[in-house]
C-alpha cells in the first residue's frame, strides 16, 4: 500500500520521459510560472482521461494566467501517450513511463489492467497535485476510480482565491 502524501509537505521531485524529447520535471515549474499542477492520469485506454485532458487544454490559459505550470503524466508507453496526445492536442507537456516506484512515491492508487484490451501494464488511478512556490503541496486529490476527479473550473477559481488572499494550506491538523 502506497503512503499518501500530506498536504503542505514537500512534493517529491522526479523526472519522467517527455513526449517530444527530453525529461519532464514533476514538481518544478518552468518559465515564468512559480506553481505547478501535476495531473496523473490513467492512460490512453481511459476515455474519461481523454475528456479530462481536453478540458484541461481548454482551461490552460486560466491556470497559466495565475502562474501555474500545467503538466500531465501517465504510465503509458511513448507510443500510447503519443496516440492519446494526437487525440487530445494538449498545449501543455505530457510525460509518460511513470514507474510503479514513482506511482508509489506519489501515493496514487495503482490498478492492474482488467484484460489485454484495456492496457498492457499497471497504471495509476487519477491524481492531481498543486505545488506552490515553496515546492509544497498546496492542494492534492487522489482517487481510486476514474469517475472521481476535481472540477477544473472550480480548481482554477480556488487557486485564484488562494493566491489573492494568501490562503493557507488546509488539512494540516496533526493529532
Amino acid at each position: 500500500m502506497a503512503q499518501k502524501l500530506d498536504a503542505g509537505s514537500a512534493f517529491p521531485k522526479m523526472t519522467v520521459p517527455m513526449l517530444g524529447g527530453g525529461e519532464l520535471a514533476l514538481g518544478t515549474p518552468t518559465g515564468d510560472h512559480d506553481w505547478q499542477m501535476v495531473v496523473v492520469y490513467r492512460g490512453k485506454h481511459c476515455p474519461l482521461c481523454t475528456k479530462y485532458l481536453k478540458e484541461l487544454t481548454e482551461l490552460l490559459p486560466e491556470f497559466e494566467a495565475q502562474g501555474v505550470d500545467v503538466v500531465a503524466v501517465s504510465a503509458d508507453s511513448e507510443a500510447q501517450a503519443s496516440a492519446q496526445r494526437d487525440e487530445v492536442a494538449p498545449t501543455f507537456p505530457i510525460g509518460y513511463g511513470l514507474t510503479i516506484a514513482q506511482m508509489t512515491e506519489l501515493g496514487v492508487y495503482i490498478s492492474d489492467p482488467r484484460s489485454d484490451k484495456e492496457t498492457d501494464h499497471p497504471f495509476p488511478e487519477p491524481g492531481l497535485f498543486i505545488i506552490n512556490g515553496e515546492g509544497n503541496i498546496q492542494i492534492l486529490d487522489i482517487s481510486n476510480a476514474p469517475f472521481s476527479r476535481p472540477d477544473l473550473g472550480a480548481l482554477a477559481r480556488g487557486i485564484r482565491f488562494i493566491r489573492a488572499n494568501d490562503y493557507p494550506v488546509r488539512g494540516t491538523h496533526s493529532v
